[in-house]
């Protein structure tokens, strides 16, 4: 696959591609992947697809893409061990997310991506994969994620891009901030240094140790008349 520049009635070749990104990091990148110097792998964002195109064992399919010495601490780490002898096609959906982590995790690349490896998986789980995530990091490598929960993105990143737009429209990607800054742009919905707005409002978040009457009713959207039931014997009166 190759991007179109918005010429999808009339594609560009490579050369053409390279020159509109000449000076960006994408050039060097297109570059090596044409030269086959640059290995990328990436796991998927509907883990519940993949039955549909892969099929066999988990354990047999781990060890035949297996190039890095990490596989029986990749069973540890993602709890993989139950399910070796599983076909793929009955695996639950959390079983898939580890799964697809795990056949990342075991092969040599330059880049890896990751998109929502936190989905289907339990608090517990999702900093287990980050940390397997993070391993995979060196000083040749490098890392995409694309991730919604945000205590997974604060404990996974070293950089954060916000991405915003209207889907099937445009998307644009800012340029990297640190976690910090990145996450509170994207709660507040405004890119200070490019005095641009992409959400109406802030998302905020409450911690309240009491019942606030006056917000309860400020946040209320539907109101029920008193109700009640009787059933023989037994009856239910609600205010």
């Amino acid at each position: 696959m190759k991007p179109n520049l918005g010429q999808f009635d009339n594609p560009p070749d490579w050369q053409d591609i390279l020159k509109y990104f000449r000076g960006s990091e994408l050039q060097n990148y297109f570059t090596k992947i044409l030269e086959d110097n640059l290995k990328a792998i990436i796991k998927p964002q509907y883990v519940d697809h993949i039955p549909k195109v892969v099929s066999g064992q988990v354990g047999q399919l781990l060890e035949d893409k297996l190039e890095r010495n990490n596989f029986d601490e990749m069973l540890e780490e993602l709890e993989l061990r139950g399910v070796l002898q599983r076909e793929v096609g009955q695996l639950s959906g959390g079983e898939l997310q580890r799964f697809a982590i795990a056949v990342v995790a075991v092969q040599k690349a330059d880049v890896y991506m990751f998109d929502e490896p936190s989905s289907y998986l339990d608090v517990k789980q999702r900093l287990n994969a980050a940390r397997v995530i993070r391993s995979l990091i060196s000083s040749e490598t490098y890392i995409i994620a694309v991730e919604h929960d945000l205590s997974v993105l604060d404990y996974l990143s070293d950089y954060v891009c916000i991405l915003y737009g209207i889907p099937s429209v445009y998307g644009v990607v800012t340029l990297p901030a640190s976690v910090r800054d990145g996450i509170n742009i994207f709660l507040d919905g405004t890119i200070r240094t490019e005095n641009l707005r992409f959400r109406d409002e802030s998302l905020t978040f409450k911690i309240a140790e009491q019942t606030d009457d006056v917000l309860i009713e400020k946040n209320r959207n539907y109101q029920y008349p008193d109700m009640s039931k009787t059933l023989g014997k037994i009856s239910l009166l609600i205010r």
